[in-house]
C-alpha cells in the first residue's frame, strides 16, 4: 500500500509543521554526534555509539565478511557517520523516530533516533516490527516469478486467464492485462487509494479513526477501483495502483491453491529466516518489540498528532500488509539480488524496468525500483507506507550493500526525502534540501512507493 494520499494531506498541513516539529522534538533522544570508533578491531564489524543503538551480533551480522557494493569505499571509510546524522535531522524536523539498518562489507550496522512512544519518551528501538507498506509488492512479485519457474502461470498469462470475469465494467478488461502489466504498473486499472470515499472513510481523519478496526476482503479493493475507467490502455504507459498488487496476490491463491500469505511464508521467510516476518491476516496489533506509529489525519488541524499503530492488517493485504524488520528486509534484498530466490531468467526479467517520467533516473520493474544515488551507485528495492509509518530498503546491485529504515511518522518535513539513503551511499555528498511543496504530490517521500 502506498502513502501516496496520506501523504498528499498531510503535506497540505505543512504551514503548521513548525509548530508539531517542536512538539515532537521535545520528547525525542537524538543519536549523539559521538566520534566515529571506526571497525570492531575483533571483527571488523562497524561500531555504533549512538544513543538507543546496539552493536548486532546476530549470525551474519558482525562476522560478514561478504563483498561489498557499488559505491562502499567511500560509505565504509564514513563508518556511517552521515547515516546518523541524517536519522537526527529527520527527527529534528519533527518525525517522531526512525530506524535504520545497514550491512556492508563491514558488517551490519543498526541505530535509532527519536522516540518509538511520544507519551512516554520511550526511545525507537533498533529491532522495531512496523508495517512496511509496498515494500510488500517484492515479496509478492517474487513468488510470482518463482511460480513462473515452476509453470505454474506465465507473464503473459492474461488476468483473464486465472481470475475470469473479475476484472469488466467501465471499461476495464482482464483479457487484455497480462500478469507482467500488473507487476509493473502498465495495467492502467485504477489504484482504488485514490477513490475519494474509500480515502475519506479509511485513511483520513474521523473516517480512519472510526474504520481502522474494520476488516476489508480484496474483492472489496478491487471493486472500488474497478467502479472507476481505465486510466489508459494496458500497456501504453507507467502509473502506479495498488490495485495491480491485490489482483497478483489473488492470482498466486489461484495458481498455487493456497493463500496468498502460506506461499510468501514458505518460499520466503522461512527458508530465508526472517523471523520477525510477518502477514497479520486481520489482527490490528504489531508483534513486539515495535514502537507506535503516529500520523496527521486532520487537514484542518495540520499541528495534530494521532497515534494510528493499530488497524486491522486486511486493509493493506497483497499490495502492502506485511510486518517486518530492517534486519529482515535487508536480508531479503541480499538474498534477492545474489540470486538465493530467482533464477537467472527470472531475475532479469524482474530487473526489466519501465521509466517513471515524473522522477527522472528512477525506474520500475517487477514489485521492485531501480534508483540512481547523486554520486552514481545504482540502487534496487521499494518504499512503503501505511497510515503512521513510512519505510524504504535498498541494496546495490550485487547484493553487497544494503539499507533499510523506518520512520514513524507519516508526514512529509524539511529534510530532503532522500537524505537517510544519500548519506549512506554517498557520505560525502551534501543531500539537497527538499523540493516538496504542498501542491506537488510527485515530490513525495522517496520511502512512499511512487
Amino acid at each position: 500500500m502506498t502513502l501516496r494520499t496520506t501523504v498528499t494531506t498531510a503535506r497540505v498541513a505543512l504551514v503548521g509543521l513548525a509548530a508539531a516539529a517542536m512538539a515532537a522534538t521535545a520528547l525525542t533522544v537524538p543519536a549523539q554526534a559521538a566520534p566515529d570508533p571506526g571497525p570492531d578491531p575483533t571483527t571488523g564489524a562497524a561500531q555504533d555509539t549512538s544513543a538507543g543503538a546496539t552493536q548486532d551480533t546476530s549470525a551474519g551480522g558482525t562476522g560478514d565478511t561478504s563483498a561489498g557494493g557499488t559505491g562502499d569505499r567511500a560509505s565504509g571509510r564514513a563508518g556511517h557517520r552521515a547515516t546518523r546524522r541524517a536519522m537526527d535531522a529527520e527527527v529534528e524536523a519533527g518525525i517522531p523516530g526512525i530506524t535504520a539498518q545497514a550491512r556492508d562489507a563491514r558488517g551490519v550496522w543498526k541505530a535509532a533516533s527519536g522516540v518509538g512512544d511520544l507519551t512516554t519518551g520511550a526511545p525507537r528501538g533498533t529491532d522495531d516490527r512496523f508495517r512496511i507498506g509496498s515494500i510488500t509488492k517484492t515479496f509478492v512479485a517474487t513468488v510470482l516469478l518463482q511460480m513462473e519457474t515452476e509453470g505454474r502461470l506465465r507473464l503473459d498469462d492474461t488476468v483473464e486467464h486465472h481470475l475470469p470475469g473479475l476484472v469488466k465494467g467501465n471499461g476495464n478488461d482482464g483479457s487484455k492485462i497480462t500478469v507482467r502489466r500488473l507487476l509493473n504498473h502498465t495495467s492502467g486499472l485504477f489504484d482504488y487509494l485514490a477513490d475519494e470515499e474509500y480515502l475519506t472513510t479509511y485513511m483520513l481523519g474521523d473516517g480512519y479513526l472510526a474504520h481502522r478496526y474494520d476488516t476489508l476482503p480484496p474483492a472489496q479493493h478491487v471493486k472500488v477501483a474497478l467502479s472507476h475507467p481505465p486510466l489508459f490502455s494496458p500497456g501504453a504507459r507507467f502509473s502506479y495502483s495498488n490495485t495491480n498488487y491485490v489482483l497478483a496476490a489473488l492470482i498466486i491463491e489461484k495458481a498455487g491453491g493456497r493463500t496468498y500469505e502460506a506461499e510468501v511464508r514458505d518460499r520466503i521467510i522461512r527458508p530465508l529466516g526472517l523471523k520477525a516476518t510477518t502477514n497479520p491476516g486481520n489482527s490490528i496489533r504489531i508483534p513486539r518489540p515495535s514502537s507506535r506509529a503516529y500520523s496527521k489525519l486532520f487537514e484542518q488541524d495540520p499541528g495534530r498528532i494521532d497515534d494510528v499503530t493499530e488497524m486491522n492488517g486486511s486493509q493493506g493485504w497483497g499490495d502492502g500488509d506485511i510486518i517486518s524488520t530492517t534486519g529482515d528486509l535487508n536480508r531479503f534484498y541480499r538474498a534477492l539480488m545474489r540470486g538465493e530466490l530467482l533464477p537467472p531468467r527470472q531475475l532479469a526479467a524482474m530487473k526489466t524496468t519501465v521509466e517513471i517520467p515524473e522522477r527522472p533516473g528512477t525506474a520500475y520493474g517487477l514489485g521492485i525500483t531501480r534508483m540512481r544515488t547523486s554520486c552514481g551507485t545504482t540502487l534496487w528495492g521499494h518504499g512503503g507506507g501505511m497510515v503512521g509509518s513510512t519505510s524504504l530498503a535498498v541494496t546495490t546491485e550485487d547484493g553487497g550493500h544494503q539499507l533499510a529504515y523506518n520512520r514513524n511518522g507519516d508526514w512529509s518535513t524539511t529534510v530532503a526525502p532522500d537524505a537517510v539513503m544519500e548519506a549512506e551511499y554517498c557520505p560525502a555528498t551534501p543531500a539537497a534540501p527538499a523540493a516538496a511543496t504542498p501542491d506537488d504530490p510527485a515530490a513525495d517521500d522517496p520511502a512512499v512507493s511512487p
